[in-house]
């Protein structure tokens, strides 16, 4: 774990103030799977009214370079976390990955839409919920909020597909307030990565799904 703004390891009374900024990306194999995109996305992102710098970006770069396969042995297939707080100052870290206890339709349109309120304050949503509607994808998210890194990936699978995608910024509510008229659900979560809500699994979720985990595969295989 490093303090960003000095750009020192961390020592003892070194704490971060009030955070701003929380992200947690999936490991595979002590690796980053979606590395440049969610570089990508962090440096789309917001921090108490202002961009995030690019030495952030370029410090989280290096870190995931040189420390990431040393720091993450005690949890290789872990979650890599970025806190930054209000004072600009950023730590990394690795811990275990948790299961979701539930992938109800529900349960993942909460997800979302609290995903939803921290877009609204740096402009990305690390999680969305995504739906099959008559053929095409709809995006649960802003079309003005930048993708997330999964959010990207789910987007570019699709072109190879050739499905199209559009967006529903209301699509994770009315979910909680009971919307049927739905061929498919799942959430794109950079932490938890593709995953098809119950009963809702259809054809289009289970081959994005199915993508995301090739990914996982092919970082497990190095």
């Amino acid at each position: 774990m490093q303090d960003e703004k000095n750009d020192t390891p961390s020592f003892a009374g070194f704490e971060l103030g009030t955070p701003a900024l929380v992200c947690r990306w999936r490991l595979a194999n002590r690796t980053l799977p979606l590395e440049n995109r969610h570089l990508r996305a962090l440096a789309a992102r917001s921090v108490s009214g202002a961009p995030v710098s690019t030495q952030l970006v370029a410090w989280a770069k290096q870190h995931i370079e040189w420390t990431l396969a040393d720091g993450s042995a005690p949890h290789p297939n872990g979650v890599l976390m970025l806190v930054m707080d209000t004072e600009g100052r950023a730590a990394m870290s690795v811990g275990p990955y948790d299961f979701l206890a539930s992938a109800s339709a529900a349960d993942l349109a909460a997800r979302a839409v609290a995903a939803a309120h921290e877009a609204r304050v740096t402009g990305v949503a690390p999680e969305a919920l995504w739906a099959v509607r008559a053929g095409s994808l709809v995006c649960g998210a802003d079309p003005d909020w930048r993708p997330s890194g999964i959010d990207s990936l789910v987007t570019d699978l699709a072109k190879t597909l050739g499905v199209p995608v559009c967006h529903d910024p209301l699509l994770a509510a009315n979910v909680l307030d009971g919307e049927k008229n739905l061929d498919e659900l799942f959430l794109a979560s950079d932490e938890h990565g593709i995953l098809p809500a119950a009963g809702l699994a259809g054809s289009h979720a289970r081959r994005l799904a199915d993508g995301y985990a090739k990914l996982l595969e092919a970082a497990n295989r190095r």
